[in-house]
């Protein structure tokens, strides 16, 4: 069994999945890359079965998450505060650099 290196990241975040009853758009985004992350991983077996009791708990499967989660991000959605800088890109923004 591998240790995953964002092994204490993604458990923060997925006690706060557990911990939603009704996931809003943020959590959604968040439950599906986690299951990309972990899926195929040969350890942390207990992030996968809590990202599946997640998946009961919200009462959705993997193909209906994707379809909300494709849905969420073709609004242009981008993760808000408190998803962490890890959620979307390598977090370096070139943008305001001077030229």
């Amino acid at each position: 069994d591998l240790s995953h290196p964002l092994h204490a990241l993604d458990r923060q975040v997925i006690d706060g999945l557990l911990a939603a009853a009704s996931p809003n758009d943020n959590q959604l985004v968040d439950a599906a890359r986690l299951l990309n992350r972990y899926d195929g991983f040969p350890g942390a077996t207990d992030l996968r079965d809590d990202l599946e009791r997640v998946l009961r708990l919200w009462n959705l499967d993997r193909p209906t998450l994707q379809a909300r989660t494709r849905a969420i991000w073709a609004t242009g959605f981008r993760p808000g505060p408190g998803t962490g800088a890890e959620a979307v890109g390598s977090g370096f923004d070139t943008a305001d650099e001077a030229v």
